[in-house]
């Protein structure tokens, strides 16, 4: 799916909610217990419900990764159960070597042909770029994330140092200070456009969000944090979007574990209904004022 598909996605539909098929086995109702098929007929059933109230679905890969070949089995099942009109994210965060990169992008562009795929860029350029290389698929950086442990790296104050002439013979310095995030985010910015390119950026960092915006008015960015781990959807929509929509808000937890019994999609339908009427209101409300 290109820009221009998902912007009129978005648009069209007035929403930009994402629904993180984080799939645990543990978790499944009762009824579904001992079904070889109960992961595929779960995330069945939730896509069945909910695919009028979002525009997105994003699968974990560590929750299919962890049940071996049927895990895999479920998340191929998956994928391709999800209509083409929205747009698939798989949340693998990957990143390695050049040649190691290639072949994860292989793996989540062809073999099981999703939208775009979620990438960690601790290792530089040559780890995202096999990624963006892709025509019409989109790379999606780690940004800001919306855990606790963002903390621990990236936001440390770092020093970036750039070089200017104070005269004719003598070499000054500037100093700046920005946190390692920003100097990330700015460095990757330049491998991409927002024609293939997005970042993570999450709920709970709501006035940075804000910032960030500022910095890259064009580029989506994917907003997890929302729902269980207490973001704030209006905040986050007041904060970021655009013209173009600019967002997908991944809802997990709140919306696929809404209900515990036979009746768990319905219950997940509700609260998805409730998250795309807030979307639709935000939408008329914040879009004529940008």
């Amino acid at each position: 799916m290109n820009r221009q598909e998902l912007i009129r996605q978005v648009k069209e539909k007035k929403n930009y909610l994402c629904i993180g098929l984080d799939t645990d086995i543990d978790k499944l109702p009762k009824h579904l217990q001992g079904n070889q098929q109960a992961v595929f007929e779960f995330n069945k059933a939730i896509i069945d419900a909910t695919k009028d109230f979002c525009v997105s679905y994003k699968i974990n890969t560590a929750f299919y990764e962890a049940m071996g070949i049927k895990g895999w089995e479920a998340l191929e099942q998956t994928v391709d159960y999800i209509p083409s009109t929205h747009f698939k994210i798989a949340d693998a965060k990957r990143g390695d070597i050049g040649n190691t990169s290639a072949q994860y992008a292989k793996t989540f562009f062809e073999v099981y042909n999703f939208d775009a795929v979620t990438v960690a860029p601790y290792m530089g350029e040559d780890s995202v770029r096999p990624f963006l290389e892709y025509e019409n698929k989109w790379t999606i950086v780690l940004g800001l994330t919306s855990n606790k442990g963002s903390e621990d790296f990236q936001q440390l104050v770092v020093r970036t140092e750039s070089e200017e002439f104070l005269s004719e013979i003598t070499l000054g310095h500037h100093h700046t200070q920005q946190y390692l995030y920003e100097k990330v985010m700015q460095q990757i910015a330049g491998w991409g456009t927002p024609e293939n390119l997005m970042f993570v950026v999450g709920a709970t960092k709501a006035a940075q969000l804000q910032q960030i915006r500022k910095a890259y008015t064009e580029h989506f960015f994917l907003v997890p944090g929302v729902g269980s781990q207490g973001g704030s959807l209006a905040e986050v929509s007041r904060a970021a979007l655009h013209a173009d929509g600019g967002l997908l808000v991944n809802v997990s937890r709140a919306i696929i574990y809404a209900g515990t019994d036979e009746c768990f999609a319905e219950d997940a339908m509700t609260i998805a209904r409730q998250y795309h009427d807030e979307m639709n209101i935000l939408f008329d409300e914040v879009l004529p004022s940008l």
